[in-house]
């Protein structure tokens, strides 16, 4: 039993100690982008016109598509 609860404590300790991956980062107003219409939606739930734009944004992942 003690073997149990010292290996679930271990356990919780490891994922208590990740970190979340930030939505945004820094803005990168440098990147130029096209004005092609390709949406994709931010991890930020906003749709950006193309996946340059929500990189330009500083969005740190982004799926295919617009927002719901």
């Amino acid at each position: 039993m003690k073997y149990i609860l010292t290996i679930s404590i271990l356990i919780l300790i490891s994922f208590s100690s990740c970190t979340k991956h930030e939505c945004l980062e820094r803005k990168n107003d440098n990147l130029i982008c096209t004005e092609q219409y390709e949406p994709v939606c931010g991890c930020n739930n906003v749709t950006y016109s193309n996946a340059c734009y929500a990189q330009r944004a500083g969005a740190t992942y982004y799926t295919n598509g617009a927002c719901n």
